[in-house]
């Protein structure tokens, strides 16, 4: 081997060890990693979405009095449902906020019902919403356990980003931006009073409720999140 070619593989090598220790693989590999966990989130989300149909139909037909309850459940699931957030949205500070805030609304709504339920032994009581309750008690689980993993691949992402010298190829040739969190909602950490009047237009404690829709339920389309 010449002595200019050993230069050019030696170059070569330098270039290629460079241009790995810039980020090229390791960004887009941590990136690809947070994205695909962001579709187990949405898996989780889904899931919780499909059920609630089902319990609202257990709680109709016990006819529970603060029907206001039983509507701010649909209307919290409705809106949710109806805010698309896709991937590129994961870097996007107001989108990402207005989608997590809704799918919290929804959570609260939930346990809002639940705590109405307590009033109604013979619903309570009834096996079929006892399996229910149960599934979206699973669900919210597994919501959580998705959103704190994700949170951990985007952290790990954010970083890369962030620490010299990936933060070169993250800057220059990859055009990288951060990733949002899921925070913790203070309003569910409080566990306080919900105001349904917020999502039904409605007093909470007032007597005239919306009726019931079941075409609210079955004609919304099926996830508020899209890839």
């Amino acid at each position: 081997m010449s002595r200019l070619t050993a230069i050019r593989a030696a170059f070569v090598g330098l270039l290629a060890f460079a241009l790995a220790a810039c980020g090229i693989n390791s960004v887009p590999t941590k990136e690809e990693a947070a994205k695909a966990q962001w579709g187990n989130v949405e898996s989780a989300l889904q899931r919780r979405s499909d059920i609630i149909p089902n319990l609202v139909s257990v709680v109709q037909a016990a006819a529970i009095s603060e029907q206001n309850i039983l509507q701010g459940v649909i209307d919290a699931r409705a809106r949710a449902t109806s805010i698309n957030i896709t991937t590129d949205d994961l870097s996007n500070p107001e989108e990402f906020e207005r989608f997590n805030a809704a799918q919290n609304q929804l959570t609260q709504a939930l346990g809002q019902l639940r705590t109405v339920v307590e009033n109604y032994p013979q619903l309570s009581s009834q096996p079929r919403f006892a399996d229910l309750m149960v599934a979206i008690d699973e669900s919210n689980n597994l919501i959580n356990t998705e959103r704190v993993r994700y949170n951990d691949a985007a952290r790990d992402y954010n970083t890369e980003i962030r620490t010299f010298p990936s933060s070169i190829g993250a800057n220059i040739i990859h055009g990288a931006d951060p990733l949002e969190y899921f925070e913790a909602d203070a309003a569910a950490q409080a566990n306080p009073t919900v105001d349904m009047g917020q999502i039904t237009g409605q007093p909470a404690n007032g007597n005239t409720a919306r009726p019931v829709n079941d075409n609210t339920l079955g004609g919304e389309q099926r996830t508020g999140t899209g890839n």
